[in-house]
């Protein structure tokens, strides 16, 4: 027999548990206010409260039939881990790649992407940052509708799959970063409302009701929470979690549910003697995200920095519209105060958000902050999905990845850009309700035809051929062009590893000076230059060593460098 137990404060009468057909009554457990529970045969389970339809476990550890499926328990001791030496590495002084499960590879599977880890080992990357992997309905989706949020997509591998994953990634000295989504659950396949008050209208959210963290019922939706996050690192051995728009975890309670979270995962990381980490997703420019506890902060590793990417994204593009409106009027000037400065709006005025924003980030601790060029968000919320790759010169492109693999941040690359990967990341979906389906068909055609888009070069979320499309092609890697912008990112990660002074995190040792058309970043004995049109950058020393260049660079005498236009060098000085 097997012990069943779950949270259901809204059955009134009577909750059973139904185990291959057959119907076991579970009772009222007199220690645990609204928790009903029993024994019953082993085997795929459901809940009927009521007498109502079988619905699945909230806590489900695997939906081998998808969402709406019964549940099925598995043995998390039975799994064979080879990664015994692997002790977890910390977060600082690293580099993270953030991947699609789905299209990273044809296969779209955890075993698929594991054969690809190789590639990752030869870029020098640290991390493999994987977007969510909860269930979902249908075959294909980002995760971010994801459901039953202790279980892992069947599609992608099951539990066993991405168990599998993250032991080979532990193999080849790559840690696993999780993306979690605690803010909403996709819009088909969320039973939580039919057991309890897991959601709240005290406060709303861009997908509807809140998640309750802060009315009645909120400590045991906490407590779904927070053990969901530690399942991750506890029974998959993920290494950390990237939390998905903490701005939208509305919560008014004293202590923070980001606070318990840290203060947990903190726990578990002295429990398992291995670094474990949060990363945060946020727009508040508020330092206290990644501030310690006891310095009154939530005590999160680090966040996301939008500031830092809308500078870079303007200072090569020259885009204006919509957010990137406010960086656009002296995009170097912009980019310079991003790298010095850590947030570009620190209580200044944002003209797209109409009022001031954010406040100061504390200068030694440029490392809480990610840095990057481009991310599944900043690809996947264009009309078309187009990377950079389809509108920059190899050139721009490499100035970019200078920027971000020599800044005080904690670098962050996502799937394909390392190649200049020329497959769009579109936005797709699979939902198995047609009404939903042309919902969001419809919705993602209004959102950029108000914008100017015409309707027929919107991709259809629906279609597989949008899936085919964002997926990466691994023929390019070696093809002309592409090879030389993966071996830049190379060295680069190759000179940031071998150059500590690259990894230094301290805002204030970083200089930048401008020209209208050119960047001179200073980070110790090192320069970065950068040419957006022909230049000659006169130097502050003289040259000892030239570590690497991309595009047209030479040297008139040891302080003055000419650069043609979109090239960058990377230079070492007396």
């Amino acid at each position: 027999m097997s012990e069943y137990q779950v949270w259901a404060p809204a059955a009134a009468e009577a909750v059973e548990v139904e185990v291959d057909g057959e119907r076991y009554p579970l009772a009222r457990l007199a220690d645990r206010p609204g928790w009903w529970g029993g024994e019953a045969p082993a085997g795929d389970y459901a809940y009927r409260l009521d007498g109502g339809p079988p619905l699945p476990d909230p806590r489900s550890p695997r939906q081998p039939h998808g969402p709406d499926g019964p549940s099925r328990a598995v043995d998390h001791s039975a799994f064979a881990w080879s990664d015994t030496p692997w002790r977890g590495r910390p977060l600082p002084g690293s580099v993270v790649y953030e991947l699609h499960i789905g299209t990273f590879t044809p296969a779209g599977t955890f075993a698929a992407a594991a054969e690809r880890l190789d590639h990752l080992v030869e870029l020098g990357v640290d991390f493999v940052e994987l977007m969510p992997v909860c269930p979902f309905p249908g075959r294909h989706g980002w995760g971010y509708d994801g459901v039953s949020l202790w279980a892992v997509h069947e599609p992608y591998g099951g539990p066993e799959g991405l168990k599998r994953f993250v032991d080979a990634a532990h193999r080849k000295g790559l840690g696993v970063i999780l993306d979690v989504v605690h803010n909403h659950l996709g819009p088909s396949g969320n039973y939580l409302p039919a057991y309890g008050p897991y959601f709240t209208d005290r406060h709303h959210t861009p997908w509807g009701a809140a998640v309750n963290l802060d009315a009645p019922g909120s400590d045991e939706v906490r407590a779904y929470l927070l053990g969901s996050a530690l399942a991750w690192l506890r029974d998959y051995r993920i290494d950390g979690l990237r939390l998905d728009a903490v701005h939208a975890l509305a919560d008014d309670r004293a202590l923070t549910f980001l606070e318990e979270l840290s203060t947990a995962v903190d726990q578990l990381a002295v429990a398992t003697n291995r670094p474990l980490f949060l990363i945060a997703e946020s727009d508040l420019n508020d330092p206290r995200t990644t501030a310690p506890r006891e310095a009154g902060g939530l005590g999160l590793a680090a966040q996301w920095s939008d500031d830092f990417h809308h500078a870079l994204h303007t200072a090569l593009t020259g885009e204006s519209q919509g957010y990137y409106a406010d960086f656009a009027a002296d995009p170097l000037d912009a980019l310079a105060r991003t790298l010095t400065r850590g947030f570009f709006h620190e209580g200044t005025w944002s003209s797209f958000r109409g009022r001031t924003h954010g406040r100061p980030f504390p200068a030694a601790h440029g490392h809480r902050l990610l840095g990057y060029l481009q991310t599944h968000d900043q690809i996947g919320n264009r009309a078309t999905g187009d990377r950079l790759s389809a509108t920059l010169s190899p050139g721009r492109l490499a100035i970019g990845a200078a920027l971000v693999l020599t800044s005080p941040f904690t670098p962050m690359l996502f799937m394909g850009e390392e190649w200049g990967a020329t497959t769009p990341w579109q936005y797709f979906t699979s939902h198995t309700d047609p009404a939903l389906a042309e919902a969001v068909r419809q919705g993602r055609r209004r959102e950029f035809t108000d914008h100017g888009w015409p309707p027929e070069q919107i991709p259809d979320p629906q279609s597989p051929a949008t899936v085919l499309a964002s997926t990466l092609d691994w023929s390019e890697p070696t093809l002309p062009g592409h090879a030389d912008l993966l071996a830049w990112y190379r060295r680069l990660i190759h000179l940031r590893r071998t150059h500590p002074a690259l990894t230094n995190p301290d805002l204030s040792a970083v200089r930048v000076d401008r020209t209208p058309r050119s960047l001179t970043v200073h980070r110790g004995p090192y320069r970065i230059l950068a040419a957006f049109a022909d230049t000659t950058i006169t130097l502050d020393h003289s040259q000892e060593e030239t570590l690497a260049t991309f595009g047209d660079t030479h040297s008139t005498d040891p302080r003055t460098v000419k650069l043609a236009a979109d090239s960058v060098a990377v230079l070492k000085l007396h």
